[in-house]
């Protein structure tokens, strides 16, 4: 089965939170409720 992709507006925020708040890797999985390996996907 084929993963789902992540909205717009949920990538808009790992990159809001990872640029601009300088947020580690583990906060933005905490606070985004998403897999480090989605957000290393992303970024």
């Amino acid at each position: 089965m084929a993963a789902e992709r992540l909205s717009m507006r949920t990538i808009k925020e790992v990159l809001r939170l990872k640029w601009e708040k300088k947020f580690s890797n583990k906060q933005i999985e905490q606070s985004c409720k998403i897999a480090r390996s989605t957000i290393r996907e992303y970024l």
